[in-house]
């Protein structure tokens, strides 16, 4: 860092994108200075282009580097896009995390589902409480979204206050927990503030978030009018909307019936929390048939289409003891995150297809969203009143339409940046002084790979062209030993004049071996490589794609 008491932002993740949060706050000179993270999240795999991946974080390399500095990592709120990533990458950090109560509840209940996870203290924070961390005091600002306890940073340093807002809206009627604290964002402003880093998420829509008092009057109305059995799938984590079915289904007379891990395990939280106070007692997916269709409501996990998830199964027909008939009603209270469409279109098809009426924001107040539209990014701007914005979480049309709306508010500096960029947020002039190295981890499994995994590449091409694998016996001398063993796996069987690819593969692979000088057949490299280039051709050439092919060369 150039200057003593430089303030420095750098995003490593969440920015140019929707996932994988994680920011970090710069303060000190050239020869010392500190380092806080806020938010540690993931991004989900995406079959088509990753198979096999579960989920996408943040590369922490820098972090890793400057461990001794890192003097702790703040969550936001407990969605997985903010703190998912903790219980894997954390061991490489090992810093102190803080939290407020129910984020801290959600992660330990994370934990406790997980095998052999690592011990990770969370030190609780109160809701508008401070905390000093190294040369920062932070902040914890409440404000409203799709999650209990969501909050605001503001993080004061001796170059100026920045606000990062997390996820966040303006929703005077949430359900559960405070609106967001305009008077207090309105304080700061009149203090002073530095920088604006600003949720950019709904930048691209004019006019206001409603609120979730609005979706739990249309839930509690379509509730009452059903018929047959209901089922309601959201976010689990949207306590305020699982409150909200809880209170439509008691006055419609219904009985809740929750299925689902994710949906158990945070109705559980909430309820330890305080968050579902006054709640009727939720039962048991194993009571679901012993009640009549018009008592009983299931809410279910599996609204992004997840095919081991409940509605999935139920839909499918293949849960053990939920069921749907024609005649029922299921409610998606939810947005289609997206990249997961087929998913949850296949499942609305398939019950469609069983008389199954589908309810979706599509025609009812069913689900709002969590971020702030035009006119409540309007309405943070004027309170704070930064000298700078910078816009982040979102993709480059969020981005750009959030920093167009700041220019028009008269935000003195707008700045857009790319994941690595290291800002100067001050003092003196604000702008991207350098570049931190940043990145994406694959989760394989168990395993943890960077972005250039061999596995990777090389299944996305075995997805699309298969592989041929060829095993090749060879005495000393340079002699086949035995036939050669052609596996094909993923390729067709016979090409367009009818033909069996094993075999012309098998005649290939005989042909190009006879047809090498004795000294490359006694080469076992060699021999590998030039059967390989056969078979991809050959393939080629009777297909029109050149599939993986691995070739085992043994001597005997």
């Amino acid at each position: 860092m150039a200057r003593p008491d430089e303030l420095t932002f750098a995003p490593l993740g969440g920015v140019g994108e929707i996932g994988m949060n994680l920011s970090v706050y710069g303060l000190g000179n050239r020869h010392q200075g500190s380092w806080l993270a806020i938010d540690l999240g993931v991004s989900f795999g995406d079959e088509e282009h990753l198979p096999g991946i579960d989920l996408i974080m943040p590369d922490i390399k820098f972090l890793e580097k400057e461990r001794k500095n890192l003097v702790g990592l703040v969550l936001t709120h407990a969605h997985e896009d903010h703190f998912g990533a903790i219980i894997d990458l954390w061991p490489r950090l090992q810093c102190p995390v803080y939290a407020t109560k129910f984020s801290a509840a959600l992660f330990e209940a994370k934990c406790a589902a997980e095998r052999n996870p690592p011990k990770i203290p969370v030190t609780v924070v109160p809701s508008g409480g401070r905390i000093d961390l190294g040369p920062f005091n932070v902040e914890f600002i409440p404000v409203a979204h799709s999650i209990p306890e969501a909050h605001a940073l503001a993080i004061h340093t001796s170059a100026g206050t920045v606000l990062h807002t997390g996820d966040w809206k303006i929703d005077p009627t949430p359900i559960i927990g405070p609106p967001t604290d305009e008077r207090r964002l309105r304080e700061l402003g009149d203090a002073g503030v530095l920088a604006l880093i600003g949720d950019s998420t709904n930048a691209v829509r004019e006019g206001r978030s409603p609120s979730e008092t609005e979706v739990a009057r249309t839930i509690a109305e379509l509730v009452k009018a059903a018929k047959g059995r209901v089922a309601v799938t959201t976010f689990a984590s949207n306590v305020a909307r699982l409150r909200a079915v809880a209170d439509a289904a008691r006055l419609a007379g219904r009985e809740v019936v929750v299925v689902g891990r994710a949906m158990e395990r945070v109705v559980q939280v909430a309820r330890e929390t305080g968050h579902l106070d006054g709640v009727q007692n939720f039962r048991g997916a194993d009571l679901y048939g012993h009640f009549p269709p018009d008592k009983v409501l299931a809410l279910c996990t599996g609204s992004q289409g997840e095919p081991r998830a409940a509605l999935s199964r139920i839909a499918n027909d293949d849960h053990p003891e939920v069921t749907l008939n024609k005649g029922d009603c299921v409610i998606f209270s939810s947005r289609t995150i997206p990249g997961n469409e087929k998913a949850v279109g296949a499942i609305i098809n398939g019950l469609v297809t069983q008389g199954i009426e589908v309810i979706t924001d599509r025609t009812h107040l069913v689900h709002v969203s969590g971020h702030p539209r035009r006119d409540e990014l309007r309405d943070m701007i004027s309170w704070v009143r930064p000298q700078l914005l910078i816009p982040v979480h979102g993709e480059a049309l969020h981005l750009s339409e959030h920093a167009s709306l700041a220019r028009a508010c008269g935000v003195p500096k707008v700045l857009t940046c790319r994941n690595g960029d290291l800002v100067r947020l001050g003092p003196g002039e604000p702008g991207i002084i350098g570049e931190l190295p940043s990145g994406r981890l694959y989760k394989d499994g168990s395993i943890l790979e960077d972005s250039k995994s061999r596995a990777v590449v090389e299944r996305r091409r075995m997805g699309f062209a298969g592989c041929a694998f060829v095993a090749i016996a060879m005495t000393e001398k340079g002699e086949l030993a035995e036939d050669p063993e052609v596996d094909l796996v993923g390729i067709p069987e016979k090409n367009m004049a009818g033909e069996t690819l094993d075999e012309i593969v098998f005649d290939v692979v005989v042909s190009t071996i006879e047809g090498l000088a004795r000294p490359r057949r006694r080469d076992p490299d060699a021999l590998a490589e030039s059967v390989r280039r056969a078979v991809r051709g050959t393939l080629n050439e009777h297909w029109g794609k050149k599939p993986l092919c691995l070739v085992h060369v043994l001597t005997v």
